[in-house]
């Protein structure tokens, strides 16, 4: 089930202004820890002043950036063998594919590259396809995190879920 014209690549501080307009669509609001309205000024900043310890990727379609994800590796010495997913889909792109190839890349990078045996996230309880994809990649539930955060009026529920790599 591939997505044609699909290529996932590094991020480049260029591609802020495509990062900005993902990230104010409601349902990637909505399902992930960023405040609405963010300026372009404060994507721009992220990607010119990545840190060294974080890896974002970005799915295009057709030049089109259509998703991302984030691998970031904690600074503590003891925690150097995991990361720490984040990841976003273009609301319009959702259940085509996209969300299951920057997971499975960043899984690889992870495994290959960065020696990484520990992959972490959150994900809120009510986004159910979210945690399907990630349990069909290995991830598991480790624990619930009531009243998480606040999204929308009200205090939402998440997840916290890992895949190990022994």
């Amino acid at each position: 089930m591939g997505v044609p014209n699909l290529t996932i690549r590094s991020i480049e501080p260029e591609d802020y202004r495509a990062t900005q307009a993902l990230f104010t669509l409601p349902g990637v609001i909505r399902g992930t820890m960023q405040l609405p309205f963010p300026s372009i000024e404060l994507w721009r900043q992220r990607l010119t002043e990545l840190p060294e310890n974080r890896r974002l990727l970005v799915a295009c379609v057709d030049d089109k950036l259509v998703g991302n994800v984030g691998l970031s590796i904690p600074p503590n010495p003891r925690r150097r063998h995991v990361g720490e997913i984040g990841m976003a889909v273009h609301d319009d792109w959702c259940g085509r594919g996209i969300g299951t190839a920057l997971l499975q890349t960043a899984i690889d990078l992870a495994d290959r590259w960065l020696n990484l045996s520990r992959l972490e996230l959150s994900v809120y309880v009510d986004n159910a396809p979210a945690i399907a994809l990630y349990e069909k990649c290995g991830f598991k539930r480790e624990g619930r995190f009531e009243a998480y955060a606040f999204r929308d009026g009200v205090y939402v529920d998440t997840w916290t879920m890992a895949r190990v790599r022994i």
